[in-house]
């Protein structure tokens, strides 16, 4: 069976765009299809300056709203990366593969960095190198696809080309892996700034619909979202982006193609109206469910502890083998204990 890995990084409330990019599908196809695992990359929440209490609460948080948006531990792995100690094993050895060239190239490095030194702040080493965290991530589990969003497509190219340079080197160890973008609503974008992401990171909340946001909160976002100059309606990404936006979240809503969409409508009003009511009512099942799943705050402790346990044991071997094949050295075998006397019992 084809085996699938993903994750969400608890830097922030997590978004409708997380929902629709990959939350969703996470639930209706990867699960269902695929030996999958979702992990809620904590490590990678580190790599910038954070409060510590916060990234405990938006892990847990995370976790809760993957139980909540479908993903079922019955069918599923769903854990929490820093409860699994291979995923900081490996990154080292790939630190040891990749380039210092490789890491600088990285698109979100390069504006992450930008963004920390435009603030007077210092760039933090992890935030160059977490790219290798991210392929051992996905390179421990002998993964063959990875479901991401096109922002995401240059970290599995990365991986891959550490897979592919590991394996030539060392005598083979890692699969290569895949990414597979979904068709529709791959990047939903910001409603206030349709040419940014939809990122749970921005702190620009008129723009961002959040999982959490109540029904009143999310449709006032999304009737207030910018639109483009014009009266008429048309599916166009780069001339529209705005009603490009609206049309494309409804389109993953409903169904749909969202140039067939356009055509339907005369307004921009109408449309925003209809993306509000389809917003609302794709996120109503999610937000109930999480509320059940905080009155029961052990189930979900248990099925993150189970989680783990089922990650530890399908990349164990895989790591063992990479530092095998590397060149370390195996530890010795703790000796066996003699069986004690029976007097001194």
């Amino acid at each position: 069976m084809t085996r699938v890995f993903s994750g969400v990084k608890p830097t922030g409330h997590l978004t409708l765009g997380n929902y629709l990019g990959a939350m969703r599908r996470w639930a209706e196809v990867d699960q269902r299809g695929a030996d999958a695992l979702f992990c809620v990359v904590d490590l990678h929440a580190l790599t910038v300056d954070h409060d510590p209490a916060r990234v405990r609460r938006l892990s847990r948080q995370a976790a809760t709203l993957l139980l909540a948006a479908g993903l079922d531990p019955e069918r599923c792995t769903v854990f929490v990366q820093s409860h699994v100690d291979e995923h900081a094993r490996l990154s080292y050895l790939l630190e040891c593969v990749a380039t210092d060239g490789e890491m600088r190239r990285m698109i979100q490095y390069r504006e992450k960095a930008a963004r920390e030194q435009a603030r007077g702040g210092s760039v933090r080493l992890s935030l160059l190198t977490y790219p290798v965290l991210m392929a051992a991530d996905i390179l421990a589990y002998g993964t063959d696809e990875v479901p991401v969003g096109d922002d995401q497509t240059q970290h599995v190219e990365l991986a891959r080309d550490l897979a592919v340079r590991f394996n030539h080197r060392y005598g083979h160890t890692f699969t290569v892996p895949k990414a597979t973008p979904p068709a529709v609503a791959a990047r939903v974008m910001n409603l206030q700034d349709p040419a940014s992401k939809m990122g749970k990171s921005d702190d620009s909340g008129p723009g961002i619909v959040y999982l959490l946001d109540e029904p009143e909160v999310t449709r006032k976002k999304v009737m207030r979202a910018v639109t483009d100059s014009g009266q008429d309606v048309v599916y166009d990404r780069e001339a529209r982006p705005g009603v490009a936006n609206l049309l494309e979240i409804l389109a993953a809503c409903e169904g749909g193609d969202p140039a067939e969409l356009a055509g339907s409508y005369q307004s921009y009003g109408a449309l925003k109206k209809d993306a509000a009511e389809a917003v609302v009512e794709v996120l109503r099942p999610v937000r109930e469910r999480h509320r059940e799943l905080c009155a029961d705050p052990g189930y979900v402790e248990g099925v993150l502890r189970a989680g783990a346990r089922r990650a530890r044991e399908m990349a164990r071997p895989t790591v063992d083998a990479a530092y095998r094949a590397i060149g370390l050295l195996e530890p010795a075998a703790d000796p066996v204990p003699d069986p004690v006397p029976n007097a001194a019992r």
